[in-house]
């Protein structure tokens, strides 16, 4: 068997990629993040395919899955084998094709997919398997703001993180920490904290700061709010917005007073053109 850990993007099933699309044309088995995959994704199955959701399943229940196919499989091969020492048969030496897992998570799996679990397991027990890259939610919110995140002169940083919930945070990664460092910020998982998250950020950033929040990046009912620290907080709440958003913090919102890139300047020489001055 073999195991693809597959990023389905962030809803939009035209955001899917043509390698995940392949790969989950060809599955035998379907295992995918039902809280947040689109259903649409899933069209693309062979209906002989069995599907799990493992929005309603723990590690555990998962792994099992896969152990039941490698027990199956390797059931096969040792009946193969047998029956090559009992007699000679025109099947000798066939092999059935191995079966295939899509392993299905939204967005890009890097990032906040509980892959690496999984992965551990697939080495352990030296699992062939493979990551298929996805669009992440938040490069779809950014290109829905239409908003560049790496202004010249502005910031050349974008961080990716959360705030503190069950699942910790290290302390040197505390959002007021990186609130000092007044980067370009995306913070996963937090809009239902949005109260928590705008105290912290004032740690580092004026209350002028702007921020836009992006809501179900790409799916139909996708939503936006643009605003300022001093007043996303109340303008998030008479969205009610709690959950599925991405917070976008940093002065490159504002689209004003940055330089521009000196990758397209006439008079910037680089690898491929030579400056024109005039």
């Amino acid at each position: 068997m073999k195991i693809y850990f597959i990023g389905a993007g962030p809803g939009d099933p035209e955001l899917l990629t043509i390698k995940a699309k392949k790969i989950i044309r060809k599955a035998d088995i379907i295992i995918y993040a039902g809280s947040l995959i689109n259903p649409a994704i899933l069209k693309f199955a062979p209906k002989s395919a069995l599907s799990y959701d493992s929005s309603k399943m723990s590690l555990d229940e998962v792994i099992a899955i896969f152990q039941t196919v490698q027990r199956s499989e390797t059931k096969d091969k040792l009946s193969l084998r047998d029956r090559g020492r009992s007699r000679p048969s025109p099947t000798l030496g066939r092999r059935s094709n191995p079966k295939i897992i899509a392993r299905i998570h939204s967005g890009d799996p890097s990032i906040y997919g509980a892959i690496q679990e999984q992965i551990s397991w697939c080495e352990k027990e030296k699992i062939p398997h493979e990551v298929i890259p996805g669009v992440s939610s938040f490069c779809a919110a950014a290109a829905s703001l239409k908003q560049e995140l790496t202004l010249p002169d502005i910031s050349q940083t974008v961080i990716i993180t959360r705030l503190a919930g069950r699942t910790k945070v290290p302390a040197k990664e505390d959002l007021r920490v990186l609130a000092k460092i007044k980067a370009t910020l995306v913070i996963f998982l937090s809009i239902d904290k949005i109260e928590e998250v705008v105290k912290q950020l004032l740690c580092g950033y004026k209350s002028d700061t702007p921020v836009a929040i992006v809501s179900r990046a790409s799916w139909q009912d996708e939503k936006k709010i643009t605003g300022t620290l001093k007043d996303i907080t109340w303008k998030v709440k008479q969205e009610k917005i709690t959950k599925q958003a991405l917070i976008f913090v940093g002065d490159v919102l504002k689209r004003k007073d940055f330089e521009l890139s000196k990758l397209y300047d006439k008079n910037f020489t680089h690898g491929f053109r030579d400056a024109k001055h005039e």
